[in-house]
């Protein structure tokens, strides 16, 4: 039976309606996980549409039947009551609009950040003096040059609040990025430049860098989760003999939610009970995808504690956390931490690079490109899940990794020989076991993924598909990534996904400076 198209009018917002083209969904319920990952929305929504037996009046959408082909449908955020007692699984059926709090929605205490360091920085306003002494200093500057003298009162203004907005995006800036706030700053105003200076504003860079200093104290006197952890380490040797800047708990990988404060309300204590229900519901044979939602929402901050700062062995997260470890909580989980889309954003982005990399496929030579025509000749078909297996399998040939560590090959997923000794990776299953290093079809029909010598996942659709769910399962476990394949993982987080900012190494730069020719 052919897949069914399903085009789509969704309704946001007043000034947010999106057009998108998808194929036709089994359940509501499913439709509804797919738009809340396609929008990122950390909120949950029951959908109405445009039913044409009504001259297009809008009705509750109940049964996907209903649902034409062409169809323009609208969300309505719930609120929803929480519930009577953590210990107990009694939920209202109510839906209230008035003091109750939508634990997923985006401006609820669960996640604290929603969005990457921008591509440019932007000087934020000032309080309104600071602001017309600044304007006022500007066009003296722009009459005869003169630079304004900056009095402490109003450097203490400037710099407190160029703090506060670069802690929305991080609380521990690199290098980089206290010298593009710096330059934002003398250029949107100019009256602020430091003569002598080079780049006109090397004065400004440091003061940034021990006012933001400065404000994680006062933060981590008020007890905020991603400053606190990184307490205690002043003076030349720290209380556990390591010194003060070693193996500092900070974002790495462009993480927004790296260690959020609990949930308004919540303790460790209570936030244990929702995950037991957690566990709970996920012993049924069909857990409630809502509830499930919720309560991973509502758990964010004490996962991510566990993860970063009691890093336990995977065996035991896997027990205290199931619902981890399924395709669309992987997602949820990587759009809790990133603020990203993983699935569209991986899958759009391999798809836009993979022809300019099958013409670096061609242009390589020597052992590099006989491997790389080895992987042409094996691709059977143009589909685009065999394209993307192709450029997946010679990202790591290119970049000089060794994929040989990194993809194992198996009869079944219960032969630990084959992967015990693998720390992260993905197996190839349903063929002939021939050995843990032999090369692996380029797109097999059976994917799992192995974390610590253990196969976490299994009945994966595809490579592509097991790909992005391991580079989710690394964000949302805080791993790191496989030395055997470093440099592919670094393409795929700074390159493909456009994921933090920092230096990229000479072979991932070169090969993206080769897919942009």
């Amino acid at each position: 039976m052919a897949v069914q198209p399903l085009m789509l009018r969704i309704i946001v917002g007043d000034d947010d309606i999106r057009k998108v083209t998808t194929t036709r969904p089994d359940s509501v319920e499913n439709l509804i996980v797919w738009i809340q990952n396609f929008l990122q929305a950390n909120y949950n929504f029951i959908l109405q549409y445009e039913d044409p037996e009504f001259n297009q009046a809008l009705c509750n959408l109940t049964n996907l039947a209903d649902l034409p082909g062409k169809a323009t449908v609208k969300i309505i955020p719930v609120i929803e009551l929480q519930p009577v007692t953590a210990g107990t699984e009694q939920y209202s059926d109510a839906v209230s609009e008035a003091d109750t709090e939508i634990l997923s929605s985006p401006g609820s205490s669960i996640l604290s950040r929603t969005l990457q360091w921008p591509e440019e920085f932007e000087t934020p306003k000032f309080t309104v003096d600071v602001e017309y002494r600044l304007r006022q200093g500007n066009l003296i500057h722009l009459r005869d040059g003169a630079c304004l003298k900056v009095t402490k009162e109003l450097k203490h203004e400037i710099l407190q609040k160029l703090a506060e907005t670069m802690y929305m995006f991080k609380p521990y800036p690199t290098q980089q990025n206290f010298e593009e706030v710096a330059k934002s700053l003398v250029q949107t105003h100019p009256c602020l430049k430091e003569r002598g200076s080079p780049s006109g504003c090397a004065g400004w860079v440091n003061s940034l860098k021990f006012k933001m200093g400065n404000y994680r104290s006062k933060l981590r006197q008020m007890g905020r989760c991603d400053v606190t952890v990184n307490g205690g380490r002043r003076g030349r040797m720290s209380t556990d003999g390591e010194y003060p800047h070693h193996n500092i708990k900070k974002a790495k990988k462009g993480e927004v939610n790296f260690l959020p404060d609990f949930p308004e309300g919540m303790d460790e204590d209570k936030l244990e009970e929702f995950r037991q229900l957690l566990v709970h519901e996920m012993t049924k044979a069909h857990p409630n995808t809502a509830i499930v939602k919720k309560h991973m929402d509502l758990t964010f901050a004490l996962r991510r504690k566990e993860a970063v700062h009691d890093k336990p062995p995977i065996a035991q997260i896997l027990h205290r956390w199931p619902a981890l470890f399924t395709v669309n909580q992987i997602c949820y989980e990587f759009n809790r931490v990133v603020g990203k889309n993983l699935r569209d954003s991986f899958l759009q982005a391999l798809d836009q690079i993979s022809p300019n990399m099958l013409e670096v496929f061609k242009r390589k030579t020597g052992t590099i490109g006989q491997k790389l025509n080895q992987l042409v000749q094996e691709t059977k078909t143009t589909a685009p899940t065999d394209i993307r297996c192709l450029v997946l399998h010679g990202l790591p040939v290119i970049l000089g990794d060794d994929p040989g560590a990194f993809f194992r090959t198996s009869s079944d997923a219960t032969n630990e020989e084959v992967y015990a000794e693998t720390s992260v990776g993905i197996l190839s299953m349903g063929y002939s076991d021939e050995g843990p290093h032999h090369p692996p079809s380029l797109n097999p029909s059976a994917v799992g993924i192995i974390l610590e010598g253990t196969v976490v996942m299994t009945d994966i659709d595809n490579l592509p598909q097991a790909f992005y769910l391991l580079f989710g399962l690394i964000y949302a476990l805080h791993l790191d990534y496989p030395r055997c394949m470093k440099n592919t993982f670094t393409f795929i987080q700074q390159v493909l996904l456009n994921i933090g900012k920092e230096k990229l190494g000479a072979k991932v730069q070169t090969l993206k400076n080769q897919l942009m020719m």
